[in-house]
């Protein structure tokens, strides 16, 4: 059934603030159930994010912010409230150190904290709460902006191959990678998307088909080593992906499995394109090299949803991420405009062109 609208605007972050309670849309029950659960303690959220009920880059930058506030709320009155907040928000940060939007909202919270230290207790709360309205605000502009930039690159009856899950169940709205073919759908277009069943935690198959059958938009799911005919048969004109951190030179950590994709597209003359917001891009990493890469449960491979799929015993390597090398991206569409490597194939002199900085380091607590 097409149901685009509650696709695109999908509640999966939700702040009620008359009970000042934070709801998440449960995503690893999906798409056999669609539950909201709340977050209330820092060992609630850390699970949360840690075990990928909420997932995405963008959207666990969104309830991070949320979350700093809930615990600023939480702090008892005569305790050290600025050092308390930074060590609920290193922790938070710890729980993803791949995603670099987890780190940047944390240290947004916290430096709007500083900004207000001295003030009384409820001024700071406040301004806290607005904060955190603000980056889940500005990140449905970057995304719906993101989607603009996208849709320039595909025409009517494309066929796009995707990775992972990008949509707006990993964002605000739209989505990242997602976000032109929801938003061409919207506007009457038609795309072809094959979706990667992404193993071994199959976001492709549980959360990237759910939206776009839901949207109504034609997706085939395949498995992740199908990629390679799909695209031979020439019926991929494009790939998009998403992005847990670029780096200076446009390097790109992403689910494991892009960088496959992308080797694949550059052999048979596909372009690859990296959609995310700006917020994503960590001037102050070099290269992908320097992107730390998170090590997840060998258990996610040897099982599958509780079914032993391996045995007990075999030695099992589970990287979240790979880092796809920048010569490989054609792309990288933020919603600042659509970055183009230079002559050496960095990405960086398009970075600062945009007027992308370094940031400062998460911790600082001076």
């Amino acid at each position: 059934m097409k149901d685009i609208q509650n696709v695109i605007a999908a509640a999966n972050i939700r702040y009620d603030k008359d009970s000042e309670t934070l709801f998440i849309i449960d995503q690893t029950l999906l798409p056999g159930e669609e539950r909201e659960i709340p977050l209330g303690t820092a060992e609630e959220m850390y699970e949360a994010i840690k075990a990928l009920r909420v997932r995405g880059a963008p959207a666990i930058g969104i309830c991070a912010a949320y979350c700093v506030y809930v615990l600023a709320r939480s702090i008892p009155e005569g305790e050290d409230f600025q050092a308390r907040l930074e060590d609920y928000a290193d922790y938070l940060v710890s729980a993803r150190p791949t995603a670099v939007n987890l780190s940047w909202a944390a240290r947004a919270m916290v430096a709007t904290a500083r900004a207000h230290r001295g003030e009384p207790r409820e001024a700071v709360l406040a301004a806290l709460y607005e904060k955190a309205v603000a980056i889940h605000r500005d990140d449905i502009e970057k995304c719906t902006a993101i989607s603009e930039y996208g849709l320039t690159l595909v025409k009517d009856g494309d066929g796009i191959l995707t990775h992972c899950n990008a949509g707006p169940l990993a964002t605000s709205r739209y989505g990242t990678a997602l976000g032109p073919i929801l938003l061409g759908t919207e506007r009457g277009m038609s795309f072809h998307v094959f979706s990667d069943e992404t193993r071994p935690l199959l976001q492709g198959a549980r959360l990237t088909s759910y939206e776009l059958q839901r949207a109504g938009v034609d997706v085939t799911l395949i498995c992740d080593n199908m990629a390679s005919i799909v695209m031979k048969n020439g019926w991929v004109q494009a790939c998009f992906v998403g992005c847990d951190r670029v780096a200076a030179n446009g390097d790109t950590a992403n689910k494991i499995g892009t960088s496959g994709v992308a080797i694949l597209a550059k052999h048979y003359g596909i372009p690859f394109y990296v959609l995310g917001p700006t917020s994503t891009i960590d001037m102050a990493c070099p290269d992908g090299d320097h992107i730390p890469i998170e090590e997840r449960d060998r258990d996610e491979v040897r099982t599958l949803y509780g079914t032993r799929t391996a045995p007990e015993s075999v030695e099992v390597c589970n990287p979240a991420f790979d880092v796809t090398p920048h010569s490989l991206v054609t792309g990288i569409i933020t919603e600042k405009g659509i970055a183009y490597p230079d002559e050496t194939g960095s990405f960086k002199s398009a970075f600062e062109k945009m007027g992308i900085k370094p940031v400062e380091k998460f911790v600082d607590k001076k």
